[in-house]
């Protein structure tokens, strides 16, 4: 069996060229932006080809975009040119606490894609984003059913690139020149043991203090800052969830009756919803499982998915400030840590990310849930017990 740590060698990883923000919207808002969410979903491109191939009907225009909606916020990550032409203008018209409350990121941020389907990426992840934690870059991330995205600061680009390149990545200019290819050299957990490296990827750090030096230290600093905010993990048992994809097709009845599905789905005040639209894949779905009524026969058809049901585990971080989020790649790194290595074999427990504007959720599947709610609270008491014992 292939070592977990060696799995990036296989990945297709790439530095999509995009400068994105990250809007946070309260739920009790979440009606009044729903126009510019799904012109959002419709926006259009003319042009025939990309990079010289004939453009796929299922192609989204534009790098990345996301739009999340889960049981704490609505979060919509994608252009910045597009958050000020759809999104800023609704805001403007707000009473004045409403606009207060409905945030945008004031950092653009570059996306790291890292390709393969399916719910399984999650050492892939922490291999990539251990070296990311290390260096003190504050980062997001976001499953979909093909792939990984980890959200970086753009004006961390180099710092970004040189933590990676330490670690063995090298990077190669892509032939149609929007971004670069990352190439493993050498994983950087290979020649480092598991504890110290799947439990190193947090940015949880206020502004203007230093990373802890090491990854025990960045650990204890997390959960205590967690307890000390009164943030514990949640988890909504009647909250079942399916992923799943498009069906990569060009034809229009096709396409049109998955835009409408979502349509329905967003029209409803979903209790959990994220929408993922990239221009090399089909869209994305990780969605409350009664959702799949909106679409033809369940789904069937026109959506690709696993028998699997799924759980989020979820941390509200809205208490913490803006520089604070990021806390999910450091839990799943813990909990590839407690989990993978207890009597199912080392990387047997996967999970997938979603790191909304002020969310952190843990997606797991429903066999593994209760374990994983068990050992997240553990680490919230071990950080009581050493708030207590040391001042």
């Amino acid at each position: 069996m292939m070592d977990q740590s060696m799995v990036l060698l296989n990945a297709q990883v790439q530095f999509l060229e995009t400068k994105l923000a990250i809007v946070h919207i309260p739920l009790h808002l979440y009606s009044h932006f729903i126009q510019p969410i799904l012109r959002l979903l419709t926006l259009s491109d003319s042009t025939d080809e990309v990079d010289g191939l004939p453009r796929r009907k299922w192609a989204y225009p534009n790098a990345f975009t996301n739009i999340s909606v889960t049981t704490i916020e609505c979060s919509v990550v994608c252009p910045r040119p597009l958050v000020d032409d759809l999104f800023r203008p609704l805001i403007e018209r707000l009473d004045a606490k409403a606009k207060q409350a409905v945030i945008i990121s004031n950092d653009d941020f570059v996306v790291i894609q890292v390709g393969g389907e399916g719910m399984e990426a999650g050492q892939r992840v922490l291999d990539l984003t251990a070296p990311l934690a290390l260096a003190g870059i504050s980062i997001f991330f976001i499953t979909s059913y093909y792939s990984d995205f980890v959200l970086v600061p753009y004006n961390s680009k180099s710092t970004v690139i040189s933590a990676l390149e330490e670690r063995g990545f090298a990077f190669e200019p892509v032939s149609n020149g929007h971004g670069a290819n990352m190439t493993n050299v050498s994983s950087p957990l290979h020649s480092h043991n598991r504890n110290s490296s799947s439990s190193s990827s947090l940015d949880l750090q206020p502004p203007g203090t230093p990373p802890p030096a090491t990854v025990a230290e960045w650990q204890t600093k997390t959960f205590s800052t967690l307890h000390r905010n009164d943030i514990l993990p949640l988890v909504d048992e009647g909250l079942e969830l399916r992923t799943c994809a498009g069906y990569r097709s060009d034809s229009p009845d096709i396409h049109d009756a998955i835009q409408l599905g979502i349509f329905k789905c967003l029209l409803t005040n979903p209790r959990f919803m994220s929408i993922t639209l990239t221009q090399t894949d089909t869209v994305s779905l990780t969605l409350d499982q009664s959702l799949l009524c909106n679409f033809p026969s369940k789904g069937e058809g026109i959506l690709l998915q696993n028998d699997q049901t799924y759980f989020a585990i979820v941390f509200d971080l809205r208490k913490l400030p803006e520089e604070s989020t990021g806390i999910i790649c450091g839990v799943a790194g813990r909990l590839l840590e407690r989990l993978g290595d207890e009597g199912q074999g080392e990387g047997a427990f996967n999970m997938s990310y979603l790191s909304t504007a002020r969310t952190g959720n843990v997606i797991v599947r429903e066999d593994e849930v209760g374990e994983a709610l068990e050992a997240l609270l553990e680490e919230e008491a071990l950080s009581v017990d050493n708030l207590d014992g040391g001042h």
